[in-house]
């Protein structure tokens, strides 16, 4: 149980500098670096000299990722950072299986099954990838995929998420945050309340909600 009441610390101050560098922080760790930029000049804040390490490769990978080329964002992570997809089993899966993908949704079916049993099928050794592997292959028999049970994995939505998942690893690797500092405080906020609902009161402190918070 918490020695305070935290309704204490809802007046709490916050710098207008931490809270610049919270921002600059998520548009750097995104790769928005124009308007990183843009920020910078209008805030008179410097840049951390850690935040600029690899930026401008990080965004090429992340964009070859979402625009389907993981050929591309392969080769890329290669040269940027050595034996990070050796050493990540499940992000390396994420991108060749992302490859197969955009075979299917180009309708190179035939292609993309001569691509899946030379370079995915290895994982099927593995327990935990079989049932993704399923799903996959069965993409080969919808003559629309986008319109099969599986249609989430043609989304953009799912590219996304292997691109963030990416570059946190790629983040990670360089010895960075894996994430920025908005998502540790919201990280951070979600856990307390979670805290305050199971311990303190709850009726007072429902579950954290970003969104709910948003429309206040």
């Amino acid at each position: 149980m918490m020695d305070l009441d935290p309704r204490l610390y809802e007046d709490a101050s916050v710098s207008d500098n931490d809270v610049r560098n919270i921002v600059l922080s998520y548009l750097m760790h995104n790769c928005f670096k124009e308007t990183a930029e843009t920020f910078l000049s209008s805030t008179g804040l410097k840049l951390p000299v850690d935040y600029t390490v690899d930026v401008d490769k990080r965004k090429a990978i992340l964009n070859f990722v979402v625009e389907g080329d993981a050929v591309k964002a392969i080769e890329l992570t290669e040269e940027l950072a050595p034996n990070l997809l050796e050493n990540d089993m499940d992000l390396h899966f994420d991108l060749i299986s992302l490859h197969f993908i955009e075979l299917i949704r180009s309708r190179k079916c035939t292609e993309a099954l001569e691509f899946g049993q030379k370079k995915l099928t290895p994982f099927g050794k593995v327990s935990k990838y079989v049932e993704k592997l399923e799903d996959f292959m069965a993409l080969l028999a919808y003559e629309e995929p986008e319109k099969s049970p599986m249609f989430h994995l043609l989304a953009p939505e799912y590219r996304q998420n292997v691109a963030d998942s990416l570059n946190r690893a790629i983040l990670a690797h360089a010895n960075l945050p894996a994430y920025s500092s908005l998502e540790r405080v919201i990280q951070q906020s979600t856990v307390v309340r979670q805290y305050l609902q199971q311990e303190v009161d709850k009726d007072s402190y429902p579950p954290f909600c970003l969104k709910a918070f948003l429309d206040k």
